[in-house]
């Protein structure tokens, strides 16, 4: 199967958090993985993937612009319904505590929904996300430096945990919906 993870990333926070999902994803046997900055990726592509996951960081509780205009050239595929059935998930980042993870993972979901995307979470039994609770995807928090004095503040080792369990449970979901003809939701 073959998973898409695209994101927007400033100070490689986000990339960290992406890198870590591919590398989750990727660990699970049949998983072909493209990861790809949204300046690198082609929204054509997406038709050739069982499973797109995208994230960016969180500008004050939603999309960033850089994923928001990448995102915006879908319409063509909406029009086309060539994204109807794959699987989704989204993940982000922000710089300070209730910084708006939840609203900017909602409002990644929702072009998903507009594509007719099956959208996977990221459930309270999987043992990195039990006493987290990043239900609609991946929200870490990377507080944003202040100064150029400051240290940078990458995603902790908890954070990228999250991550590879997302990319795990994306592969694992697409994997089944590829093994089962009768699974596809195509429209």
């Amino acid at each position: 199967m073959k998973i898409y993870v695209v994101y927007d990333s400033e100070s490689g926070h986000t990339e960290a958090l992406a890198a870590s999902i591919a590398e989750g994803a990727q660990s699970i046997e049949g998983a072909q993985v493209f990861l790809r900055h949204v300046n690198e990726a082609d929204v054509n592509d997406l038709v050739e993937m069982d499973a797109i996951i995208w994230g960016c960081p969180g500008h004050f509780g939603t999309i960033s612009a850089g994923l928001k205009t990448w995102i915006d050239k879908l319409g063509y595929l909406w029009a086309r319904g060539k994204l109807v059935g794959k699987i989704g998930a989204v993940f982000c980042t922000t710089a300070s505590m209730h910084g708006g993870v939840e609203a900017t993972m909602l409002n990644l979901i929702t072009p998903m929904l507009h594509q007719g995307m099956i959208i996977v979470g990221l459930p309270g039994n999987i043992p990195e996300n039990a006493l987290y609770g990043s239900f609609y995807g991946v929200g870490v928090t990377c507080p944003v430096e202040t100064s150029p004095d400051d240290p940078v503040h990458a995603p902790n080792e908890n954070d990228l945990a999250l991550g590879r369990a997302l990319g795990r449970r994306v592969a694992n979901v697409a994997g089944k919906f590829a093994a089962s003809p009768g699974m596809e939701v195509r429209g």
